[in-house]
């Protein structure tokens, strides 16, 4: 049997600092080991071969990416056995529910052999404190972009008709949802679309949706109701009992970029840069904001200056992007370190106690 595999992002390196969504990826989790210790770098490949081993019993596979490192993994969650591994490493937190009973702490200090570490530890509290100044200061270059977006998005809020961007959040509500309610509390995932890597922008769009049967793309400008449209959408599901997940944008976590709604076997989203998308099959529909909700001829009349803003915003992604990949650096460095220090057998056995233990891995 092959495993369904997803791929997501469950944390972020936003205009806003490190953003994770863990606690609402994990919900209703009922075992979750948490590679502790802060050893970076040690954790991702135990998930990947937990994952790669357990994946064809489980049936479902969820792959977390990290934002930090291309290939690396934050966690991996079996749905059907409601069990997931995550890197606990800072600063990759969250709350635990039921310490020592929902999440067990499986601390990955115990495979180094310390001896050896100790004559690196100046190098490495070196490498972690040049990782995270690298990054505080790719968070405040999106935060520059952010707020440059904000002046792009203006000019097209200016030209906005509210009007017909409400109808046409009316009549997405009535084709979705046409008139039925569910009677069970809606379930809310939130995660990320994409995120921004020391590769530039990633995401896992076709992953995602490819087994819909029914994909909206949302085209527009910035400033052209798309956000605004998927809240009124999400607002509409948790009325009517509907479950969502919720995909959040990359640079403004306030912002949504997806929503899925798996009782409908739909999904919406914003496809435009840096997650542009076309459709390819004939139940895909585009919503074009811009043409309908957007006052004829704004591009024209503003074009000198969305295009000194763009180069502004564009320079500013790109100065956050060298930073991201200047952390990566120290990243790899720290991850060097651990590695070559470790002790494998140890490694080894330790995942083998954790697939042991995994619910439901001898079922079926």
């Amino acid at each position: 049997m092959t495993a369904k595999e997803r791929h997501f992002f469950a944390a972020g390196n936003t205009a806003r600092g490190y953003v994770t969504f863990f606690d609402s990826v994990l919900e209703g989790m009922e075992r979750i080991f948490l590679l502790s210790g802060g050893v970076e770098g040690m954790a991702s490949p135990l998930i990947e071969q937990i994952g790669r081993e357990l994946g064809k019993k489980a049936g479902e596979v969820e792959w977390i990416h990290s934002p930090f490192q291309a290939g690396e993994y934050d966690g991996v969650v079996f749905p059907r056995w409601k069990a997931a591994v995550m890197d606990y490493s800072y600063p990759r937190r969250f709350r635990p529910k039921a310490p020592g009973l929902t999440e067990i702490s499986v601390n990955l200090q115990t495979a180094l052999h310390a001896d050896r570490l100790a004559p690196l530890k100046e190098k490495i509290a070196f490498w972690h404190e040049e990782f995270f100044r690298r990054n505080q200061q790719a968070y405040e270059c999106f935060a520059e972009a952010l707020r440059i977006h904000d002046e792009w998005e203006a000019i097209y809020i200016q030209n906005l008709d509210h009007e017909k961007a409400n109808r046409v959040a009316e009549e997405m509500c009535a084709r979705l949802y046409e008139g039925g309610k569910l009677a069970k509390k809606t379930r809310i995932r939130r995660m990320f679309l994409g995120a921004s890597t020391p590769k530039g922008p990633v995401d896992y769009l076709p992953n995602l949706t490819e087994g819909l049967e029914k994909r909206y793309f949302i085209k527009g400008r910035a400033g052209s109701g798309k956000s605004t449209l998927l809240k009124r959408l999400l607002r509409e599901a948790e009325e009517r009992g509907f479950d969502a997940e919720v995909y959040h944008c990359g640079l403004d976590p306030n912002s949504l970029d997806m929503i899925i709604l798996p009782e409908k076997s739909v999904a919406i989203f914003d496809s435009t840069a840096p997650h542009e998308y076309f459709p390819e099959k004939e139940s895909d529909e585009v919503i074009d904001m811009y043409a309908l909700a957007i006052s004829l001829g704004t591009d024209e009349a503003h074009a000198a200056e969305i295009g000194v803003i763009e180069g502004r915003y564009r320079q500013a992604i790109k100065a956050a992007i060298a930073h991201l990949k200047e952390a990566e650096e120290y990243h790899l460095q720290i991850n060097q370190a651990y590695a070559e220090n470790a002790d494998s057998q140890r490694l080894q056995a330790i995942v083998e106690e954790i697939a042991g233990a995994l619910p439901g891995k001898c079922a079926g």
